[in-house]
């Protein structure tokens, strides 16, 4: 068999992994990490203090803050500090996976818990006031706001940074339902205000926490990625000079912005294998972006026994 096995666009002398698109990243969630942390207990001693649904909610949303971008910040540091091996051969780039969805799943929770809690105090709404709300609320959405424009950037080329990206996001539109409902509670004395926007808050972020578990398990079972027409990709790569069928083509997603892709080219001999080779390397690293892939190039006789496989 004629195999030859590439790696796109990667260079073989060097021993150092490539950083994925979180590592550039780990200043900023640092920092981020650093304020949320801080005013985070604030929002939680006064929502203690006052018995504000929403500042709790809001408190709590910052807590996933913190807790996710944790998670986040020792994911890429992991991953950074453990080289592949023999037994680990893509090394620890899955665990940024893994802390976005724990994210997800974090912020599911805290939505769940304002609902129920919502629930109990409808009856009997407790009397919030609305000065110390209203401060703590404000003090919130300036560390939001910190904390957003850190990470914006960030968040459109990393799964892992977008996921403490949409928590933030949430965790200020909650700071302006805090502000909101204080607002009400001091200028009308109506305590419902407080509890509406507490659950209005866990409820908004549902559908976020939906779309950040979802991108987080397609990858987790290694579905092609979005951005990519895996039968497209089939049909340029078998209109390629010399080859005459494409089949095992994988394309999948090692963490974010690491797209890998394995396939087998048949070829019809008349052509040179490393000629072909170069061909189908560049059409991927070029209109697909995926520079790590693993070829095979086989002659029609050698493809015959792919065909027996059973998966």
């Amino acid at each position: 068999m004629d195999a030859y096995v590439v790696r796109v666009g990667h260079d073989h002398t060097h021993s150092v992994s490539p950083e994925s698109a979180s590592g550039k990243y780990v200043g900023r969630l640092g920092l981020a990490l650093a304020i949320g942390a801080g005013f985070m207990l604030i929002e939680l001693a006064v929502a203690l203090v006052t018995g504000s649904l929403a500042l709790l909610s809001d408190a709590a949303h910052m807590l996933t803050d913190v807790v996710g971008i944790g998670m986040a910040l020792s994911a890429i540091m992991l991953a950074r500090n453990t080289r592949p091996s023999y037994t680990r051969t893509f090394g620890y780039y899955r665990a940024e996976v893994m802390a976005a969805l724990a994210n997800a799943i974090l912020l599911f929770g805290v939505a769940g818990y304002v609902l129920i809690e919502a629930v109990r105090r409808f009856g009997e709404p407790p009397e919030v006031p609305g000065g110390p709300v209203l401060i703590a609320g404000g003090i919130g959405l300036l560390a939001n706001i910190v904390s957003f424009l850190l990470l914006r950037r960030g968040a459109e080329e990393s799964l892992n940074v977008r996921g403490a990206y949409l928590e933030v996001l949430a965790d200020m539109v909650g700071s302006f339902g805090v502000l909101l409902s204080a607002a009400i509670t001091l200028t009308t004395g109506w305590y419902y205000a407080d509890m509406i926007v507490g659950v209005a808050i866990g409820v908004w972020v549902l559908p976020r926490s939906y779309l950040l578990a979802r991108r987080s398990l397609r990858i987790l079972f290694q579905h092609s990625p979005e951005e990519v027409d895996v039968e497209q990709v089939a049909a340029e790569l078998g209109a390629v000079p010399g080859v005459c069928d494409v089949h095992d083509l994988h394309v999948w997603t090692l963490t974010s912005g690491m797209e890998v892709a394995s396939a087998h080219i048949t070829t019809t001999g008349t052509d040179s294998g490393d000629e072909i080779l170069r061909a189908c390397q560049q059409l991927l690293a070029e209109r697909h972006h995926i520079r790590h892939a693993t070829l095979q190039i086989e002659t029609t006789d050698t493809a015959r026994r792919c065909a027996q496989l059973s998966w």
